[in-house]
């Protein structure tokens, strides 16, 4: 299978030829990740920070509408939160 800029990609990603080669670097450095290289996601939905903070979907639902909740990122229709920021806004929001 071919990838980026002509460079071969073992059963990775099918793709289009780049011929402005802007993704060739972040395909070359998928290349060189071992097997026992790991990515780990920071990243949670809605449904999982409720579950994490034992809150109602709803509750961040409002929060967001308020401006009063934890960081957030809107990636098309879809809401994510950081760990790492929800992690500081616990930590920024805490009492006692």
């Amino acid at each position: 299978m071919w990838g980026y800029g002509g460079v071969k990609l073992p059963g990775l990603i099918r793709t289009c030829p780049d011929p402005l080669g802007l993704l060739t670097a972040s395909v070359v450095h998928l290349l060189g990740m071992d097997a026992t290289t790991q990515i780990t996601p920071t990243f949670l939905t809605q449904r999982e920070l409720a579950e994490l903070l034992r809150l109602p979907e709803r509750t961040l639902e409002d929060w967001r509408l308020t401006h009063s909740g934890p960081p957030y990122l809107k990636l098309g229709r879809h809401v994510r939160y950081d760990v790492h920021d929800v992690l500081g806004w616990v930590t920024e929001n805490r009492h006692g």
